[in-house]
């Protein structure tokens, strides 16, 4: 598997949802951050969509610049065309203030035309191969959550270093991702990266037993490398790591869980397209 200094303990990542997607929430960002860190984490998720995350990683990061050192920086850009996407990236490691990014992903893939658009002579693929060529990306990557088929297409046709997929018990109920994607990688060397593992928050009821935590150790049931996850406080990065260092769930609690899923899956997959 071509995972190449992705980072390996814990096993989940600091995703950029939470407080990282806002703006003007400086003070905020910062106390995550620095959990994050001081737990252990080393991989860091952005975007160029996600409102001010990028500002604050750079702002967080241009101050310890003897700890950037062993950091797994990653970004993303959702531009289909070559020029779009190079700009993303001058803009992203400005903001970011940094020389290179560890990872760059293509976001957000959603349509075969997609697909076709970011191949084309004028596309992304070109930017992304070119940037990792150049040295600005150590790593290039593709994510998607709206449509299985569309994502494994890429996986199987691109030279990407690590895909982006939802894990989580909805997705073990529907299939498509977990069943498909997650395998087409994993034969193609590509490291997969886990996400949407809480339902964006949805999915935690723990009147009924399902916990953050809980659904953490069910994604790290599957072979991904990092479950990434955004977090609002740094009580929730605390939880993250420790739901990490608990290891993956039993297999029956696993088989529990989808059960328990099972009737509302469809209604709960908020972030795939029309099913």
């Amino acid at each position: 598997m071509r995972t190449g200094g992705l980072p390996d303990r814990p096993r989940v990542g600091l995703g950029g949802e939470g407080v990282l997607r806002t703006t003007n929430r400086e003070r905020e960002a910062e106390t995550v951050l620095t959990e994050a860190l001081d737990r252990g984490i080393r991989y860091f998720d952005s975007a160029r969509a996600y409102a001010s995350s990028e500002v604050y990683h750079g702002r967080f990061w241009s101050g310890r610049p003897a700890r950037r050192d062993g950091i797994f920086l990653a970004s993303k850009s959702a531009s289909r065309s070559y020029p779009g996407a190079i700009a993303d990236l001058t803009q992203t490691l400005e903001r970011m203030q940094t020389g290179y990014l560890d990872l760059w992903q293509i976001h957000d893939l959603r349509t075969r035309p997609e697909i076709r658009e970011c191949e084309g002579p004028n596309g992304a693929l070109r930017a992304f191969l070119e940037a990792k060529e150049a040295g600005l990306v150590r790593r290039i990557g593709v994510t998607g959550h709206h449509d299985p088929a569309v994502l494994a297409e890429a996986v199987e046709r691109w030279p990407v270093d690590t895909v982006l997929l939802p894990v989580n018990p909805v997705e073990a109920v529907l299939g498509g991702f977990v069943d498909r994607v997650l395998p087409a990688a994993l034969d193609a060397g590509i490291a997969p990266l886990a996400m949407k593992v809480l339902g964006r928050g949805h999915y935690v009821a723990p009147d009924g037993g399902i916990t953050a935590g809980v659904l953490v150790r069910f994604a790290l049931t599957y072979p991904v490398v990092l479950a990434v996850v955004g977090c609002e406080t740094p009580d929730q990065v605390a939880g993250l790591v420790r739901a990490a260092a608990a290891g993956p769930l039993e297999d029956e609690d696993a088989r529990a869980l989808v059960e328990a899923f099972r009737p509302a899956a469809r209604r709960l997959a908020f972030y795939r397209g029309v099913l």
